[in-house]
């Protein structure tokens, strides 16, 4: 019976839980709304910049100048609620994670988190003038460049998407070494092949052109030597905290 009534007060709590973070993505939404049209024209900025002097954007649906602009708002606000998001999310699993844990794990979820926002921030300030400049260039003679709104925002949302998880390869790593399932020597010795792997996700993620695959993969080398430096502190971080613990066990008994 207490069983029954421990499972039923974590599925309460973790209803709760999630039900503070649809609340936060609906509070930021219902915040931003009333600039959601000023929201898409930052967001179309990059593109609008390297677009022909008398070009502009247009919507090929009826319903599209009303919703790209608050769809756009919608996915904003989770990505601004994100870091209290992953807060109810580690408020919920917290309790069930050892002392030692709970160190290792608090500073990964902030880092997640800032480099799944450095990651969009280098799509937006780096990719997307070189990626559209590039792409308007190429335009055939005669062809007049007019980008649809609703086209557009799911192209660049991708690349948000995509570049926020490349950015996160090094908890991934870091995770990797913690669990015990790599360690730093064995991906060093990968190098070569990781490096391979970068430009074919590059290739696989962007559009089809040399620069924003290029502009993709050197990111995520870099990343994943950083993540190979901090796998190492932690892998070894934890095993002195777990010999620690058996210390103070066998010093106890």
């Amino acid at each position: 019976m207490s069983d029954a009534n421990s499972l039923i007060s974590h599925l309460i709590e973790l209803r709760s839980r999630v039900l503070r973070a649809l609340a936060s993505v609906l509070l930021v939404f219902l915040c931003l709304a009333y600039f959601a049209q000023d929201l898409y024209r930052l967001l179309a900025d990059p593109l609008l910049a390297t677009m022909p002097e008398n070009a502009s954007m247009i919507a090929t649906d009826v319903a599209s100048p009303f919703f790209a602009p608050f769809k756009l708002t919608l996915v904003l606000s989770f990505f601004i609620a994100i870091p209290y998001v992953l807060y109810q999310v580690w408020a919920f699993v917290a309790p069930g994670l050892y002392k030692n844990e709970k160190r290792l794990v608090a500073p990964l979820l902030f880092s997640s988190t800032m480099l799944f926002y450095a990651g969009m921030a280098f799509a937006y300030f780096v990719v997307f003038p070189i990626a559209f400049a590039f792409f308007n260039s190429v335009a055939p003679e005669g062809v007049t460049v007019s980008t649809d709104i609703s086209s557009y925002l799911n192209f660049v949302l991708k690349l948000f998407f995509a570049f926020g998880v490349s950015f996160e390869i090094p908890i991934a790593i870091i995770l990797l070494c913690w669990t015990g399932v790599t360690d730093a020597k064995t991906l060093r010795e990968k190098r070569p092949y990781v490096v391979v792997a970068a430009f074919v996700v590059g290739m696989l993620l962007t559009p089809p052109d040399v620069i924003s695959q290029t502009l993709l993969a050197i990111p995520m080398w870099i990343l994943f030597e950083v993540g190979v430096i901090f796998g190492a502190f932690y892998a070894g971080k934890a095993d002195r905290d777990e010999d620690d613990e058996e210390e103070s066990t066998s010093g106890s008994a």
